[in-house]
C-alpha cells in the first residue's frame, strides 16, 4: 500500500464509513488462519481496520506486527489502538515514533483494560491517568502527516461500566474530543434506539466529530455468554433473547438469528444516516461477508456514498 490517508480525509472522501476490526494473533498457525479471513474482508473496501492492543509486552508487539503486515502486504489501511495501561511517555512516544515511520498516522486512543497476568497493576504510576491525557500527548506528538496524528476514541451508548453517572459520562466524553480527538466508534449494542440517543446526547453536549456505531454480530451461544460476562457487559433486547431461544441447541440456527439481527441493525442505521459502521469481527469474515451479501451489496463502496 503506497497511499496512507489521514483519517480526516477518510470521512472527507466517504459519508458512510465502513471498518472492521482484528485482534493479534498467538501463533503463526493463528496468524495464517487470520489472514485467509483478512482476505475475504479486503473484498468488501473498508475505509479502514483497526487492530486492538494487549497492555504486557508481547502483546504489544504483536499489535505492532500485525499493523505492519497489514501496512505492507494489503491494500488495508490499519488503525492501531493505543492504551494507558502500564506506560511511561518515553514509551508512547517510542510507539508512535515506529508507527509515524512505516506511515501510520491515525491512532485509536482508550483507556484499556489491566493486563490478565498483573491484574494487581497499581494505575497511579502509569503517565495517562485517562484516556483524554493520552490523546492530548498523541495530539501534540510529531507525526509523518503535517497535521498530526488521526486520533479515534470510544464512546458507550449503552454507558460506560465505570462511570455509572451518564452526565459525568458525557463529560468525560468531551474532554477527549475537546482534547483532539477526531471521530468517536462505539462500543458494540444491540438495540439501536441505545446509539441514536447516545448521539442526540453527544449533540446536546457541544460533541460535534463522527461517530462510529460498533456492530457484533452473535453468532453463537457461547459468544453471547461471553460478551454478557465481560467487564463491559451488553443489554439483549427481549425480541433478540426470543429469537435465539427458538433457536434452542441450533448451531447454525443461533448464528442466522445474529447475523439477521445485525444485518437490521446496519439497515436501520443506514435509513437512519449513521456516520460509519465498525465491525467488530473476533477475526473471522463469514459474518461481516453475510451481513453484506444480506443488504445487498458485494463491497464497502456501493453504501458510502
Amino acid at each position: 500500500m503506497d497511499v496512507f490517508m489521514h483519517i480526516a480525509d477518510i470521512f472527507a472522501r466517504d459519508k458512510t464509513t465502513f471498518s472492521f476490526e482484528f485482534f493479534p494473533p498467538k501463533s503463526d498457525a493463528s496468524a495464517e488462519q487470520l489472514f485467509g479471513h483478512i482476505a475475504r474482508l479486503e473484498n468488501l473496501k473498508p475505509s479502514f481496520v483497526s487492530v486492538t492492543y494487549g497492555a504486557g509486552g508481547s502483546g504489544r508487539q504483536r499489535t505492532h506486527d500485525l499493523v505492519v503486515r497489514l501496512r505492507e502486504s494489503t491494500s488495508l489501511m490499519p488503525v492501531p489502538h493505543l492504551t494507558c495501561v502500564s506506560h511511561t511517555q518515553a514509551e508512547i512516544a517510542s510507539i508512535l515514533e515506529q508507527y509515524s515511520a512505516r506511515g501510520i498516522t491515525n491512532i485509536l486512543a482508550l483507556g484499556g483494560d489491566l493486563p490478565k497476568d498483573t491484574p494487581t497493576h497499581d494505575r497511579s504510576v502509569d503517565a495517562f491517568a485517562h484516556a483524554a491525557d493520552l490523546v492530548t500527548f498523541i495530539r501534540k506528538s510529531p507525526s509523518a502527516d503535517p497535521r498530526g496524528f488521526g486520533i479515534g476514541v470510544a464512546g458507550f451508548p449503552e454507558g460506560h461500566p465505570a462511570t455509572p453517572n451518564r452526565l459525568l459520562e458525557m463529560d468525560y466524553l468531551k474532554a477527549k474530543v475537546d482534547a483532539g480527538a477526531d471521530y468517536i466508534c462505539t462500543q458494540l449494542f444491540f438495540d439501536n434506539h441505545d446509539f441514536f440517543d447516545f448521539r442526540e446526547r453527544c449533540e446536546l453536549a457541544g460533541i460535534r466529530v463522527p461517530i462510529i456505531a460498533g456492530i457484533m454480530p452473535i453468532t453463537s451461544a457461547n459468544g453471547l455468554r461471553r460478551m454478557a460476562e465481560t467487564a463491559l457487559g451488553a443489554r439483549y433486547p427481549a425480541k433478540l433473547l426470543r429469537s435465539i431461544g427458538r433457536a434452542g441447541t441450533d448451531a447454525a440456527a443461533i448464528a442466522r438469528v445474529g447475523i439477521h439481527w445485525a444485518t437490521e441493525q446496519c439497515r436501520d442505521l443506514l435509513d437512519h444516516q449513521v456516520r460509519g459502521i465498525h465491525f467488530y469481527t473476533l477475526n473471522h469474515s463469514d459474518a461481516t461477508v453475510q451481513i453484506y451479501q444480506h443488504l445487498g451489496v458485494t463491497d464497502s463502496g456501493q453504501l458510502r456514498h
